[in-house]
């Protein structure tokens, strides 16, 4: 089934399968994981084996696995990533995201198509056109507004494109798919999942005049998303498909973040319930079973660079993490004194309790982040309540500017890493069962939430039960235990001419009998999202010139944006025909905004209107210098660069026949 309108959809983050299983036992409707290729995470690939073994626990509970295709590609490339998408559709995989248009011009599989937010999709204008052209789902920029979220999910046909926005984890400081630094620098691309993260590096910032105006901050680096406040907001705008980022995660990270806004889903969901307000209609899951936890998710315990909503409510003065790209954690004390091996803290709560191996931090007076690392943790002294004397791993000699009166941050608490480790949650189908009388004995039917239907039945004499009270009893406990299966007992019936004695020895196999025919019935039943249909005549492109930034990287992507109406198209950055200076990233992030250096900031300010002028900043960052220019009336920033020679010099690909003029009607048939 494809997500109908009504479904919440919560789509969690796997490294492997062994991940994948559990962001579905905690909770997610959908699981993305890279394939054995081409997935926009290079160091996350995994087995067919392993895909199959996923799908196959996903689709127990009707969750469904996305698999990242989301690179673009070279001609030689096109095939093994098409033969490739077969290799995953057979292994059990319900999507592809994408964003090389090319894919789109092979004989792909009748997977359903999603447009990765590497698509660059902003307007809608484009993201009708992705509807359009087959994409049944498509991941927004995550620099959107609601009231431009709204306006795009207005724009589409519900019934036949949703929109897929992210709500937690890391930031890209540029509009996904904008940005060339990495390839720039390193020859490693962005947009083939091997990006080298020149946002997280600090930065000398200068102006026009070599004047300093930032020494050593990581300006462009971004605090993570978090829209835990916005998902109610989220939902109303035409959000339909909640993910979370982080492929590269451990699994402590997926199982809390997944259990946190499972909760948070379902509280939407259950706000829903008989309302009849007909703007407020009923909302669901988009698959089957309910889920519970043995511990509290707190996204504040996972690695965090602390948190933003970023453009979600409007421009926000404090998005960037420009002090640290660590994580700083969470205050909990201060130093009262430090010794030749230790240092002594008193906790803000009496109640928190260090450990062996946990993490501590704090700032030096450079504002930078150190790390402490517990050896081992002890109370002060027997008497001593919220007192700590920590041994450091490390050398007290290296831990600079340490001091009385220092705060301290933990960011790795020993005990809930623990928790994590062991299991953390249960997710159940929910059945009723009915036992009935035959002529020839009992039957069993057990019926599942989604009106699945699974029967046993079993030749038994009829014995009259002596105590009728206790043998029904009897008989509802030991038809509802489901044991290490993925169902639960809702309510058991009894639908018997009169009270018979059923032995435990024949109740078991009957149970189990049924269960395994329910489960071949949801096995059964499952139906994989169908393929979006592109209109006909082909929708033209909202533009017919494109330039480096649409990542055009082979030929069939050149010929499916000629087959929509574009007249002229470069190639993608990363063939190198850009050797002059360029916008090397395009992003909502302004670092003039940031350092209150905003002309529009200052309007209406006595004594400043007139003197703050748009004039271009350099960011240094040892040899490496790029300039930024600001486009105000969009109000977003260029990060201006240039290739270097030692990339040019790398191994080039077969060179790209593309047009980059305007072809006359002959030439362009």
């Amino acid at each position: 089934m494809s997500l109908l309108n009504h479904q919440l959809e919560l789509l969690a983050p796997a490294r492997d399968a062994d991940i994948g299983i559990e962001a579905v036992n905690h909770g997610a409707d959908a699981v993305y994981i890279g394939g054995p290729g081409f997935g926009a995470r290079a160091s996350a690939g995994n087995s067919l084996k392993d895909i199959e073994r996923l799908c196959r626990h996903a689709h127990r509970f009707g969750s469904r696995i996305f698999i990242t295709l989301n690179t673009i590609l070279r001609d030689d490339e096109l095939e093994p990533a098409r033969r490739m998408a077969w290799d995953v559709y057979r292994a059990g995989a319900d999507v592809l995201i994408v964003q090389d248009m090319g894919l789109l011009e092979l004989d792909l599989p009748p997977m359903q198509l999603h447009a990765s937010t590497q698509t660059d999709i902003r307007s809608v204008e484009k993201a009708r056109f992705m509807q359009d052209v087959g994409f049944s789902q498509i991941v927004l920029a995550r620099e959107l507004t609601l009231p431009q979220i709204r306006a795009i999910h207005q724009g589409l046909d519900a019934e036949r494109c949703k929109l897929e926005f992210f709500v937690h984890g890391a930031l890209c400081v540029a509009y996904s798919g904008q940005c060339y630094i990495s390839h720039a620098h390193t020859g490693r691309s962005a947009n083939r999942g091997d990006c080298s993260q020149a946002c997280r590096l600090p930065y000398q910032v200068t102006d026009s005049q070599g004047r300093f105006v930032a020494h050593d901050k990581h300006v462009l680096s971004m605090k993570d998303n978090n829209q835990s406040d916005n998902m109610a907001a989220l939902v109303e705008a035409g959000v339909r498909s909640f993910k979370i980022e982080g492929r590269y995660k451990d699994m402590a990270y997926v199982k809390n973040i997944t259990a946190h806004y499972r909760r948070l889903i379902d509280e939407v969901i259950e706000s829903r319930e008989g309302s009849a307000d007909p703007g407020r209609a009923p909302l669901a899951r988009a698959s089957s079973g309910r889920t519970t936890f043995t511990f509290t998710p707190d996204p504040n315990q996972n690695f965090n660079r602390e948190f933003t909503d970023y453009f979600v409510n409007g421009r926000q003065d404090d998005i960037g993490a420009f002090d640290s790209p660590k994580n700083p954690g969470q205050a909990i004390g201060w130093v009262t004194q430090v010794g030749p091996n230790w240092l002594e803290l008193e906790t803000s709560h009496p109640a928190t309790v260090l450990h062996n191996g946990d993490g501590l931090c704090y700032y030096d007076l450079q504002k930078e982040l150190v790390g402490v690392a517990i050896n081992r943790a002890e109370p002060a002294s027997p008497t001593a309540i919220g007192r700590w004397r920590v041994f450091p791993k490390d050398p007290m000699s290296g831990f600079r500017d340490l001091r009385r009166g220092t705060e301290i941050n933990r960011n790795r608490d020993m005990d809930w890493v623990r928790m994590l480790e062991k299991k953390s949650s249960e997710r159940r189908i929910g059945v009723w069962a009915q036992l009935a009388d035959t002529s020839e004995g009992f039957a069993l039917t057990l019926t599942d939430e989604d009106g699945h239907v699974g029967q046993a039945r079993l030749a038994h004499p009829h014995e009259a039960a002596r105590d009728a009270a206790r043998n029904e009893a009897s008989l509802r406990e030991h038809l509802a235990r489901f044991g290490n299966t993925c169902f639960e007992a809702l309510d058991v019936g009894l639908h018997l001419s009169q009270p018979w004695f059923v032995p435990a020895s024949v109740l078991n196999p009957l149970r189990r009998e049924a269960l395994e025919a329910l489960e071949a019935a949801r096995a059964a039943a499952y139906r994989r999202p169908s393929r979006g249909q592109a209109v006909e005549p082909p929708a033209p492109y909202p533009e017919d010139t494109l330039s480096y930034l649409a990542n055009v990287f082979n030929d069939k992507a050149r010929a499916f944006y000629a087959r929509h109406g574009v007249k002229v198209i470069a190639a993608a950055y990363e063939s190198h025909e850009e050797e002059g200076e360029v916008s090397l990233m395009i992003t909502k992030h302004c670092v003039r905004f940031s350092m209150s250096l905003c002309p529009k900031q200052a309007k209406g300010v006595t004594g400043v209107q007139g003197t703050v002028k748009a004039e271009p900043l350099t960011l240094i960052n040892g040899k490496e210098k790029l300039t930024l220019r600001f486009d105000c009336k969009p109000c977003e920033m260029h990060v201006v660069g240039r290739i270097k020679r030692s990339v040019l010099n790398q191994a080039k690909a077969e060179p790209l026949t593309f047009y980059r003029t305007r072809p006359d009607a002959k030439a362009a048939h």
